[in-house]
């Protein structure tokens, strides 16, 4: 199969996830990059981080469209991602330092384990219970800060991060959703500008990349997630759910394994 085409199935699929379960295409994007990259054969040595800093750089476009659909509903509390965007970028870019110096193995297996419990969350719909509010200044700061480090080092949105700690700090499901679609464009932004910059002067990476950016990958990415995103909303209303919810736990216990195997 044509390279390209795989390129636009992945973004139609993960925009499709992403509109019908609110879970952000990155935990799609970055294993199936790795296999395509490995079938291509890009240095194995970049692989993990080419395949993220690709990842992040597609959930940028992504995001933006996903967080003018929630806008337009006023669910995102801009407020609260105002006070979270500063740590989150700071977070972000250390994040992408932080993994430059991780070789690919152990890039490999981070992102295995990260993807098995969110498997786990998703599958068996584990969710906080709402028990404080949102900290000061300095708290905030701290919580962008981890959820920015840790969803640019694996290559996602955050939501699986930012959602929960919204909700335990007593904001609704509904409004927890849309803030984080907002807070995951400083995330992807950041990110991937970290990527490309750590990845600037590295040798052996493929023709028509920026750093740790194939832009092959995220032009055929992009624009078919962002054509199927909206689709996969619109069928949230139709299909059940909670079905999808356990069919994609496995799908991503498939991609974990995988991912920790090599």
């Amino acid at each position: 199969m044509d390279v390209l085409i795989i390129y636009l199935l992945v973004g139609a699929f993960a925009g499709l996830i992403a509109g019908l379960l609110g879970v952000g295409g990155g935990l799609i994007i970055v294993p199936v990059l790795v296999f395509v990259f490995q079938g291509q054969g890009v240095d194995s040595s970049l692989i993990v981080h080419l395949a993220i800093g690709t990842s992040l750089a597609t959930i940028a476009i992504t995001s933006i469209s996903s967080m003018r659909a929630h806008h337009r509903h006023g669910a995102v509390q801009w407020p609260v991602f105002r006070r979270l965007a500063p740590g989150i970028v700071v977070g972000a870019l250390v994040g992408a330092i932080i993994a430059d110096f991780m070789p690919t193995t152990a890039m490999r297996l981070w992102f295995g384990i990260f993807e098995l419990l969110v498997a786990a969350q998703i599958g068996f719909n584990l969710m906080v219970a709402p028990r404080g509010h949102l900290p000061g200044t300095l708290g905030t700061n701290i919580a962008g800060g981890v959820i920015g480090a840790v969803s640019a080092a694996l290559g996602i949105g955050g939501g699986t991060l930012t959602t929960p700690f919204l909700v335990w700090c007593n904001i609704s499901l509904r409004q927890a959703v849309a803030t984080s679609s907002a807070c995951g464009l400083p995330i992807a932004g950041a990110g991937a500008a970290g990527f490309v910059a750590t990845g600037w002067n590295e040798s052996g990476l493929p023709v028509w990349s920026s750093g740790y950016l194939y832009w092959p990958a995220f032009a055929g990415i992009a624009v078919s997630s962002l054509l199927f995103a909206p689709l996969g909303a619109k069928l949230t209303h139709t299909l059940p759910v909670v079905v999808l919810r356990r069919f994609f736990a496995v799908f991503l216990v498939v991609l974990g394994v995988r991912m920790l195997i090599g």
